[in-house]
């Protein structure tokens, strides 16, 4: 120990010789003044840093909440933010190397530190400018986050209003195909079709199918069997069989022009040309809808469904 205690007097002593050798009193007590104000900009500049990692760590909470809720567009504007934000904090290392850099070279000659002070007020310059960028990104962002959030909204207010309609469609319908009664059916063929038709509302569309055939090779020309033809198609259309379905509603259609199924057959038509992203003809047969047959339920849905569709 005693060694040590020596070695380092004499350490000291060197040093002290040498700084006397290379500086006068005078200048030894200006560099400790500029010392002691760099080693105070540098700690308010760590301050500031550890606010902007506060920040940082905030803005990263709430981008994942943010990215929880949206979709679609507002998921690559995320991955944009994401990629800023991992850029700022890389810059963010690069100056708190650059605040270490300074702490251990603050005792250097004044040359040395007025470079690295120019060094450090470009970078903190640098990333006050990717700060500014950053901050009008964030808020384009979020216009488009608001836009998007306003569209979904009123995308879901009409898909809304469209079920309820169908709802209300396929409640009319319910009551009027389960009887057979009154129709001058023969109560064979009515209690065919009840049958073939309880078996869809079950969702067993291919015994639905096969029931509904069976009854049209019976009863090709009764009151029920244009409705036979359309539930062949809803059936298929059920199995997201879109092209199957097409060609079934458009017997529906061609069999039976006079039909009460005509409007619904066509409708279906469109959504099945929509499902296989067919933007024409679906826009062709909805607009077909609303032409010939501008008082029905059909007209109404196709119009609804028309103005969502880009």
């Amino acid at each position: 120990m005693r060694r040590i205690v020596w070695i380092k007097g004499v350490i000291l002593f060197s040093i002290f010789s040498l700084l006397w050798g290379c500086a006068t009193r005078r200048d030894v007590v200006v560099l400790d003044r500029e010392t002691n104000r760099l080693s105070s900009q540098v700690n308010t500049q760590q301050k500031d840093r550890e606010s902007l990692q506060r920040d940082i760590e905030k803005l990263q909470k709430d981008f994942k909440t943010l990215q929880a809720e949206v979709t679609g567009e507002s998921k690559k504007a995320h991955a944009d933010l994401l990629l800023r934000l991992d850029n700022l904090q890389t810059e963010v290392r690069t100056l708190q190397t650059g605040f270490q850099e300074y702490k251990e070279l603050s005792q250097k000659p004044s040359k040395e530190m007025d470079r690295l002070k120019e060094n450090m007020a470009l970078r903190t310059k640098a990333l006050e400018d990717k700060e500014k960028i950053s901050d009008e990104r964030d808020k384009n962002l979020e216009e488009r986050i608001k836009g998007i959030d306003e569209r979904l909204k009123g995308l879901e207010g009409r898909i809304g209003q469209l079920i309820a309609k169908q709802s209300e469609i396929e409640g009319s319908l319910r009551a009027k195909e389960t009887s057979a009664e009154g129709k001058g059916v023969p109560t064979r063929a009515g209690d065919l079709y009840k049958d073939a038709y309880e078996t869809y509302q079950k969702g067993d569309y291919e015994a639905a199918r096969r029931k509904f055939e069976a009854f049209l090779k019976q009863y090709p020309n009764t009151e029920l069997s244009d409705n036979a033809q359309f539930w062949i198609g809803e059936s298929y259309f059920g199995k997201k069989d879109y092209e199957k379905a097409i060609l079934e509603y458009e017997k529906a259609i061609a069999k039976y022009p006079e039909g009460d199924k005509v409007p619904a057959a066509l409708l279906k038509q469109a959504f099945a040309f929509l499902e296989l992203g067919d933007k024409t003809n679906g826009r062709n047969l909805l607009k077909r809808v609303m032409e010939r047959y501008p008082q029905s339920e059909q007209a109404d849905m196709a119009k609804r469904r028309l103005d969502t569709i880009k």
